[in-house]
Protein backbone atom coordinates (compact mmCIF):
# COMPACT_ATOMS: atom_id res chain seq x y z
CA UNK A 1 0.00 0.00 0.00
CA UNK A 2 1.27 3.12 -0.98
CA UNK A 3 1.47 6.40 1.36
CA UNK A 4 -1.51 8.49 1.22
CA UNK A 5 -1.64 12.41 2.54
CA UNK A 6 -4.78 13.50 2.01
CA UNK A 7 -8.06 10.86 2.29
CA UNK A 8 -11.42 11.15 2.45
CA UNK A 9 -13.22 8.80 5.03
CA UNK A 10 -16.78 7.67 4.60
CA UNK A 11 -18.09 8.52 7.92
CA UNK A 12 -20.83 7.47 10.34
CA UNK A 13 -20.28 8.84 13.54
CA UNK A 14 -19.57 5.08 14.43
CA UNK A 15 -17.03 3.58 16.57
CA UNK A 16 -14.86 2.19 13.84
CA UNK A 17 -15.84 5.31 11.55
CA UNK A 18 -14.64 7.96 14.57
CA UNK A 19 -11.48 5.82 15.15
CA UNK A 20 -10.74 5.57 11.85
CA UNK A 21 -9.55 9.53 12.10
CA UNK A 22 -7.01 9.21 14.81
CA UNK A 23 -5.42 6.13 13.30
CA UNK A 24 -5.52 6.90 9.69
CA UNK A 25 -3.03 10.21 11.14
CA UNK A 26 -0.92 8.21 13.69
CA UNK A 27 -0.74 4.94 12.40
CA UNK A 28 -0.37 4.94 8.78
CA UNK A 29 0.91 8.02 8.55
CA UNK A 30 -2.25 10.17 7.21
CA UNK A 31 -1.56 14.16 7.05
CA UNK A 32 -5.17 15.35 6.95
CA UNK A 33 -8.96 13.20 6.73
CA UNK A 34 -11.50 15.07 5.55
CA UNK A 35 -14.72 13.13 6.64
CA UNK A 36 -17.93 12.91 4.67
CA UNK A 37 -21.22 11.95 6.42
CA UNK A 38 -24.28 11.40 4.16
CA UNK A 39 -27.70 12.78 4.43
CA UNK A 40 -30.26 9.96 3.55
CA UNK A 41 -33.12 11.34 5.58
CA UNK A 42 -31.74 10.31 8.92
CA UNK A 43 -32.70 13.60 10.36
CA UNK A 44 -31.48 15.26 13.65
CA UNK A 45 -28.18 12.70 14.09
CA UNK A 46 -26.41 14.48 11.36
CA UNK A 47 -25.17 17.98 12.95
CA UNK A 48 -23.56 15.98 15.72
CA UNK A 49 -22.11 13.54 13.22
CA UNK A 50 -20.28 16.26 11.61
CA UNK A 51 -19.11 17.84 15.01
CA UNK A 52 -17.55 14.65 16.34
CA UNK A 53 -15.60 14.03 13.20
CA UNK A 54 -14.16 17.42 13.57
CA UNK A 55 -13.07 16.01 17.27
CA UNK A 56 -11.67 13.17 16.65
CA UNK A 57 -9.43 14.90 14.28
CA UNK A 58 -10.65 15.53 10.51
CA UNK A 59 -9.64 18.59 8.84
CA UNK A 60 -13.22 18.74 6.91
CA UNK A 61 -16.16 17.66 8.48
CA UNK A 62 -18.97 17.80 5.16
CA UNK A 63 -22.38 16.66 5.34
CA UNK A 64 -23.68 16.09 1.78
CA UNK A 65 -27.54 16.08 1.29
CA UNK A 66 -27.70 12.99 -1.10
CA UNK A 67 -31.95 12.33 -0.07
CA UNK A 68 -33.07 13.77 -3.72
CA UNK A 69 -30.84 11.21 -5.82
CA UNK A 70 -31.45 8.45 -3.21
CA UNK A 71 -34.94 8.29 -3.24
CA UNK A 72 -35.56 9.01 -7.23
CA UNK A 73 -32.36 7.30 -8.89
CA UNK A 74 -32.21 4.14 -6.03
CA UNK A 75 -35.29 3.84 -4.18
CA UNK A 76 -37.39 4.06 -7.60
CA UNK A 77 -35.32 1.80 -9.36
CA UNK A 78 -35.89 -0.59 -6.64
CA UNK A 79 -39.33 -0.27 -6.93
CA UNK A 80 -39.78 -0.80 -10.78
CA UNK A 81 -37.40 -3.82 -10.09
CA UNK A 82 -39.68 -5.01 -7.34
CA UNK A 83 -36.22 -5.88 -5.60
CA UNK A 84 -36.23 -8.12 -2.80
CA UNK A 85 -33.25 -10.08 -1.66
CA UNK A 86 -33.77 -13.68 -0.86
CA UNK A 87 -37.48 -12.72 -1.44
CA UNK A 88 -37.53 -10.41 1.74
CA UNK A 89 -35.43 -7.76 2.11
CA UNK A 90 -35.48 -4.32 -0.39
CA UNK A 91 -31.91 -3.08 0.51
CA UNK A 92 -32.81 -0.76 2.03
CA UNK A 93 -29.21 -0.18 3.49
CA UNK A 94 -27.81 -1.71 0.06
CA UNK A 95 -29.09 0.99 -2.09
CA UNK A 96 -27.43 3.94 -0.25
CA UNK A 97 -23.91 2.57 -1.02
CA UNK A 98 -23.29 3.24 -4.60
CA UNK A 99 -24.62 6.53 -3.75
CA UNK A 100 -22.26 7.36 -1.01
CA UNK A 101 -19.31 5.85 -2.61
CA UNK A 102 -19.92 7.88 -5.99
CA UNK A 103 -20.01 10.58 -4.20
CA UNK A 104 -16.87 9.78 -2.18
CA UNK A 105 -15.21 9.89 -5.49
CA UNK A 106 -16.46 13.09 -6.07
CA UNK A 107 -14.99 14.62 -3.20
CA UNK A 108 -11.90 12.92 -3.81
CA UNK A 109 -11.29 14.64 -7.34
CA UNK A 110 -12.71 18.05 -6.00
CA UNK A 111 -9.93 18.45 -3.16
CA UNK A 112 -7.34 16.21 -4.81
CA UNK A 113 -7.25 13.23 -2.33
CA UNK A 114 -4.77 10.46 -3.36
CA UNK A 115 -7.23 7.84 -1.29
CA UNK A 116 -10.20 7.13 0.13
CA UNK A 117 -11.21 5.27 3.18
CA UNK A 118 -14.28 3.46 4.93
CA UNK A 119 -14.52 2.08 8.40
CA UNK A 120 -16.23 -1.18 7.04
CA UNK A 121 -15.26 -4.93 9.04
CA UNK A 122 -14.07 -7.53 6.96
CA UNK A 123 -17.11 -9.79 7.32
CA UNK A 124 -19.86 -6.93 6.31
CA UNK A 125 -21.41 -6.29 2.91
CA UNK A 126 -20.53 -2.62 3.16
CA UNK A 127 -17.02 -3.61 2.63
CA UNK A 128 -17.60 -4.93 -0.74
CA UNK A 129 -20.39 -2.44 -1.71
CA UNK A 130 -17.71 0.14 -1.05
CA UNK A 131 -14.77 -1.55 -2.14
CA UNK A 132 -16.32 -2.28 -5.69
CA UNK A 133 -18.11 0.84 -6.21
CA UNK A 134 -15.10 3.21 -5.62
CA UNK A 135 -12.71 0.70 -7.91
CA UNK A 136 -15.35 0.77 -11.19
CA UNK A 137 -15.72 4.33 -10.41
CA UNK A 138 -11.88 5.70 -9.57
CA UNK A 139 -9.68 3.14 -10.29
CA UNK A 140 -6.48 4.61 -10.11
CA UNK A 141 -7.67 5.84 -5.91
CA UNK A 142 -6.12 4.27 -3.20
CA UNK A 143 -9.17 2.41 -0.86
CA UNK A 144 -7.66 1.91 2.53
CA UNK A 145 -9.24 0.08 4.79
CA UNK A 146 -7.93 0.79 8.74
CA UNK A 147 -11.17 -1.03 10.54
CA UNK A 148 -10.06 -4.18 8.25
CA UNK A 149 -6.55 -4.62 8.96
CA UNK A 150 -6.30 -3.18 12.80
CA UNK A 151 -7.18 -6.65 14.30
CA UNK A 152 -8.54 -4.99 17.16
CA UNK A 153 -11.18 -6.44 19.09
CA UNK A 154 -14.70 -4.07 19.38
CA UNK A 155 -13.37 -3.52 23.47
CA UNK A 156 -9.64 -2.33 21.96
CA UNK A 157 -11.40 -0.13 19.00
CA UNK A 158 -12.95 1.98 22.13
CA UNK A 159 -9.94 1.90 24.01
CA UNK A 160 -7.85 2.97 21.33
CA UNK A 161 -10.56 6.06 20.96
CA UNK A 162 -10.73 7.13 24.10
CA UNK A 163 -7.10 7.82 24.03
CA UNK A 164 -7.82 10.26 21.57
CA UNK A 165 -11.06 11.69 23.23
CA UNK A 166 -13.75 9.52 21.24
CA UNK A 167 -16.61 9.03 23.64
CA UNK A 168 -18.09 5.26 22.40
CA UNK A 169 -21.97 5.80 21.31
CA UNK A 170 -23.03 1.72 22.46
CA UNK A 171 -23.11 0.85 25.86
CA UNK A 172 -24.85 -2.01 27.62
CA UNK A 173 -28.38 -0.63 27.75
CA UNK A 174 -27.86 0.21 24.14
CA UNK A 175 -25.90 -2.74 22.48
CA UNK A 176 -27.15 -2.36 18.84
CA UNK A 177 -25.68 -1.54 15.53
CA UNK A 178 -28.09 0.65 13.45
CA UNK A 179 -28.08 1.63 10.28
CA UNK A 180 -30.76 4.55 9.41
CA UNK A 181 -31.71 6.16 6.56
CA UNK A 182 -35.21 7.64 4.66
CA UNK A 183 -36.02 4.06 3.45
CA UNK A 184 -35.46 2.02 6.66
CA UNK A 185 -33.49 1.10 9.61
CA UNK A 186 -30.75 -2.05 9.56
CA UNK A 187 -30.70 -3.22 13.38
CA UNK A 188 -28.23 -6.43 14.64
CA UNK A 189 -26.08 -7.15 17.12
CA UNK A 190 -26.35 -7.48 20.83
CA UNK A 191 -29.07 -10.40 21.78
CA UNK A 192 -30.06 -10.28 18.32
CA UNK A 193 -27.30 -12.49 17.72
CA UNK A 194 -29.25 -15.17 18.81
CA UNK A 195 -31.78 -16.16 16.11
CA UNK A 196 -34.23 -17.80 18.41
CA UNK A 197 -34.68 -14.64 20.41
CA UNK A 198 -37.43 -12.16 20.09
CA UNK A 199 -36.82 -8.88 18.61
CA UNK A 200 -37.65 -6.69 21.77
CA UNK A 201 -39.67 -3.80 21.60
CA UNK A 202 -37.10 -1.39 21.83
CA UNK A 203 -35.34 -1.96 18.35
CA UNK A 204 -38.02 -0.52 16.43
CA UNK A 205 -39.06 2.98 15.39
CA UNK A 206 -40.21 3.31 11.94
CA UNK A 207 -43.26 0.73 13.23
CA UNK A 208 -46.03 0.59 15.73
CA UNK A 209 -46.86 -2.86 17.30
CA UNK A 210 -49.18 -4.54 16.03
CA UNK A 211 -51.04 -4.21 19.71
CA UNK A 212 -50.82 -0.55 19.56
CA UNK A 213 -51.36 0.25 15.90
CA UNK A 214 -54.94 1.19 15.36
CA UNK A 215 -57.74 -0.89 15.20
CA UNK A 216 -58.80 0.34 12.53
CA UNK A 217 -58.13 -0.68 8.97
CA UNK A 218 -56.91 2.06 6.39
CA UNK A 219 -57.19 1.91 2.82
CA UNK A 220 -54.71 3.36 0.61
CA UNK A 221 -54.95 4.33 -3.19
CA UNK A 222 -51.09 4.20 -4.42
CA UNK A 223 -50.82 5.87 -8.16
CA UNK A 224 -48.15 5.25 -10.38
CA UNK A 225 -46.95 6.22 -13.90
CA UNK A 226 -44.28 4.47 -15.89
CA UNK A 227 -43.53 1.98 -12.45
CA UNK A 228 -42.86 4.81 -10.32
CA UNK A 229 -45.31 5.80 -7.25
CA UNK A 230 -46.34 9.46 -7.93
CA UNK A 231 -49.54 9.70 -5.58
CA UNK A 232 -51.26 8.71 -2.65
CA UNK A 233 -55.39 8.79 -2.50
CA UNK A 234 -54.94 10.69 -5.56
CA UNK A 235 -52.96 13.49 -4.79
CA UNK A 236 -49.77 13.85 -5.88
CA UNK A 237 -46.56 14.13 -4.23
CA UNK A 238 -42.98 14.63 -5.13
CA UNK A 239 -40.89 11.48 -4.32
CA UNK A 240 -39.03 12.13 -1.59
CA UNK A 241 -42.53 13.42 0.43
CA UNK A 242 -44.17 10.65 -0.90
CA UNK A 243 -41.95 7.97 0.87
CA UNK A 244 -42.03 9.97 4.05
CA UNK A 245 -46.07 9.72 3.75
CA UNK A 246 -45.87 6.01 3.18
CA UNK A 247 -43.37 5.26 5.52
CA UNK A 248 -45.70 6.76 7.97
CA UNK A 249 -48.60 5.43 6.95
CA UNK A 250 -47.50 1.94 6.90
CA UNK A 251 -45.60 2.05 9.94
CA UNK A 252 -48.60 3.43 11.88
CA UNK A 253 -50.37 0.24 11.12
CA UNK A 254 -47.19 -2.40 12.18
CA UNK A 255 -46.26 -3.04 8.36
CA UNK A 256 -42.93 -3.44 7.47
CA UNK A 257 -40.92 -5.48 9.77
CA UNK A 258 -38.61 -7.91 8.59
CA UNK A 259 -36.55 -10.71 10.99
CA UNK A 260 -34.75 -13.12 8.70
CA UNK A 261 -31.25 -15.15 8.25
CA UNK A 262 -29.51 -13.92 5.42
CA UNK A 263 -26.40 -14.85 3.18
CA UNK A 264 -23.94 -11.90 3.52
CA UNK A 265 -21.85 -11.60 0.18
CA UNK A 266 -18.39 -13.30 2.51
CA UNK A 267 -20.58 -16.61 2.93
CA UNK A 268 -21.91 -16.37 6.27
CA UNK A 269 -25.13 -16.53 7.55
CA UNK A 270 -26.66 -13.13 9.84
CA UNK A 271 -29.79 -12.34 11.74
CA UNK A 272 -30.84 -9.13 10.35
CA UNK A 273 -33.53 -7.06 11.82
CA UNK A 274 -35.52 -4.16 9.39
CA UNK A 275 -37.36 -1.69 9.52
CA UNK A 276 -38.98 -0.98 5.71
CA UNK A 277 -42.52 0.38 5.68
CA UNK A 278 -42.92 2.48 2.56
CA UNK A 279 -40.64 1.09 0.31
CA UNK A 280 -41.99 -2.79 0.89
CA UNK A 281 -45.36 -1.51 0.75
CA UNK A 282 -44.88 0.26 -2.86
CA UNK A 283 -43.03 -2.94 -3.77
CA UNK A 284 -45.66 -5.20 -3.27
CA UNK A 285 -48.17 -2.53 -4.72
CA UNK A 286 -46.34 -2.01 -7.67
CA UNK A 287 -46.01 -5.97 -8.45
CA UNK A 288 -49.65 -5.99 -8.09
CA UNK A 289 -49.99 -3.27 -10.81
CA UNK A 290 -47.57 -5.31 -13.16
CA UNK A 291 -49.78 -8.37 -12.67
CA UNK A 292 -52.58 -6.38 -14.20
CA UNK A 293 -50.65 -4.42 -17.09
CA UNK A 294 -47.79 -6.57 -18.24
CA UNK A 295 -48.32 -10.30 -20.57
CA UNK A 296 -47.87 -13.38 -18.59
CA UNK A 297 -44.07 -14.70 -20.22
CA UNK A 298 -42.55 -10.97 -19.68
CA UNK A 299 -43.89 -11.38 -16.22
CA UNK A 300 -42.06 -14.65 -15.86
CA UNK A 301 -38.95 -13.77 -17.08
CA UNK A 302 -38.47 -10.33 -15.58
CA UNK A 303 -39.24 -12.19 -12.69
CA UNK A 304 -36.14 -13.67 -13.19
CA UNK A 305 -34.10 -10.25 -13.96
CA UNK A 306 -35.64 -9.40 -10.86
CA UNK A 307 -33.72 -11.77 -8.51
CA UNK A 308 -30.65 -11.28 -10.30
CA UNK A 309 -30.77 -7.50 -9.83
CA UNK A 310 -31.35 -7.42 -6.54
CA UNK A 311 -28.81 -9.82 -5.66
CA UNK A 312 -26.74 -7.59 -7.93
CA UNK A 313 -27.70 -4.58 -5.51
CA UNK A 314 -26.53 -6.71 -2.78
CA UNK A 315 -23.34 -8.01 -3.33
CA UNK A 316 -21.99 -4.48 -4.41
CA UNK A 317 -22.39 -4.37 -8.18
CA UNK A 318 -24.43 -1.42 -8.80
CA UNK A 319 -21.81 0.13 -11.44
CA UNK A 320 -21.22 -3.21 -13.31
CA UNK A 321 -22.39 -3.55 -17.72
CA UNK A 322 -24.72 -6.50 -16.18
CA UNK A 323 -26.96 -4.21 -13.69
CA UNK A 324 -26.87 -1.30 -16.33
CA UNK A 325 -28.36 -3.97 -18.88
CA UNK A 326 -30.14 -5.16 -16.81
CA UNK A 327 -31.68 -1.67 -16.35
CA UNK A 328 -32.64 -0.72 -19.39
CA UNK A 329 -34.62 -4.17 -19.61
CA UNK A 330 -36.58 -3.09 -16.85
CA UNK A 331 -37.41 0.05 -17.29
CA UNK A 332 -38.70 -0.97 -20.81
CA UNK A 333 -41.00 -2.51 -19.15
CA UNK A 334 -42.37 -0.18 -17.56
CA UNK A 335 -44.24 2.25 -19.98
CA UNK A 336 -47.53 0.95 -19.41
CA UNK A 337 -47.29 0.65 -15.26
CA UNK A 338 -49.87 2.93 -14.59
CA UNK A 339 -52.23 2.94 -12.49
CA UNK A 340 -53.60 2.92 -9.22
CA UNK A 341 -53.52 0.04 -6.81
CA UNK A 342 -55.62 0.31 -3.60
CA UNK A 343 -53.97 -1.04 -0.17
CA UNK A 344 -56.06 -2.55 3.14
CA UNK A 345 -53.38 -1.36 6.04
CA UNK A 346 -54.37 -3.34 9.32
CA UNK A 347 -52.29 -4.56 11.98
CA UNK A 348 -49.33 -5.78 10.30
CA UNK A 349 -50.65 -6.43 7.02
CA UNK A 350 -50.85 -5.01 3.75
CA UNK A 351 -52.98 -6.37 1.34
CA UNK A 352 -54.12 -5.58 -1.83
CA UNK A 353 -57.82 -4.63 -2.22
CA UNK A 354 -58.28 -3.22 -5.81
CA UNK A 355 -56.05 -2.32 -8.69
CA UNK A 356 -56.93 -0.23 -11.92
CA UNK A 357 -55.15 1.02 -15.20
CA UNK A 358 -58.05 2.52 -17.26
CA UNK A 359 -55.59 2.72 -20.57
CA UNK A 360 -53.32 -0.21 -20.30
CA UNK A 361 -55.08 -3.26 -18.85
CA UNK A 362 -54.80 -6.22 -19.98
CA UNK A 363 -57.99 -7.58 -18.04
CA UNK A 364 -60.70 -7.53 -20.87
CA UNK A 365 -63.74 -8.17 -18.94
CA UNK A 366 -65.81 -9.29 -21.77
CA UNK A 367 -62.92 -12.45 -21.98
CA UNK A 368 -63.16 -13.03 -17.86
CA UNK A 369 -66.11 -12.83 -16.90
CA UNK A 370 -68.68 -16.22 -16.61
CA UNK A 371 -71.59 -14.33 -17.15
CA UNK A 372 -74.00 -13.71 -20.27
CA UNK A 373 -71.84 -10.96 -21.94
CA UNK A 374 -68.82 -13.68 -22.09
CA UNK A 375 -67.12 -13.33 -25.76
CA UNK A 376 -64.44 -16.46 -25.00
CA UNK A 377 -64.63 -19.34 -28.03
CA UNK A 378 -65.07 -22.22 -25.63
CA UNK A 379 -65.61 -24.30 -28.68
CA UNK A 380 -62.29 -23.20 -29.73
CA UNK A 381 -60.74 -24.43 -26.40
CA UNK A 382 -61.14 -28.49 -27.21
CA UNK A 383 -58.30 -27.41 -30.11
CA UNK A 384 -56.04 -26.13 -28.13
CA UNK A 385 -56.27 -28.59 -25.31
CA UNK A 386 -55.87 -31.42 -27.85
CA UNK A 387 -52.35 -29.66 -28.95
CA UNK A 388 -51.44 -28.41 -25.58
CA UNK A 389 -51.84 -32.23 -24.09
CA UNK A 390 -50.27 -34.10 -27.06
CA UNK A 391 -46.92 -34.42 -25.87
CA UNK A 392 -48.28 -35.87 -22.37
CA UNK A 393 -50.42 -38.27 -24.80
CA UNK A 394 -47.68 -39.27 -26.93
CA UNK A 395 -45.60 -40.41 -23.74
CA UNK A 396 -48.27 -42.80 -21.97
CA UNK A 397 -48.94 -44.03 -24.91
CA UNK A 398 -45.22 -45.11 -25.90
CA UNK A 399 -44.88 -46.01 -22.02
CA UNK A 400 -48.23 -48.35 -22.50
CA UNK A 401 -46.80 -49.76 -25.63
Amino acid sequence: MGRAKKVVLAYSGGVDTSVCIPYLKEEWGVEEVIAFAADLGQGDELEPIRIKAIDAGASQSIIGDLIEPFVEQFAFAAVRANALYEGRYPLSTALARPLIASRLVDIAREVGADAVAHGCTGKGNDQVRFDVAIAALAPDLMVLTPAREWGMSREETIAYGERFGIAAPVNKKSPYSIDLNLLGRSIEAGLLEDPFVEPPEEVFQMTSSIEKSPDTAQDLEIGFEGGNPVSLDGIGFDPVSLIRKVNHLAGKHAFGRIDMIENRVVGIKSREIYETPGLLLLIRAHQELESLTLPRDLLRTKAQVETQWAELVYQGLWFTPLKEALDQFINSTQKYVNGVVRVRLHKGTANVIGRSSPNNSLYIPSMATYGSDDQFDHKAAEGFVYIWGLPSKLWAEARRK
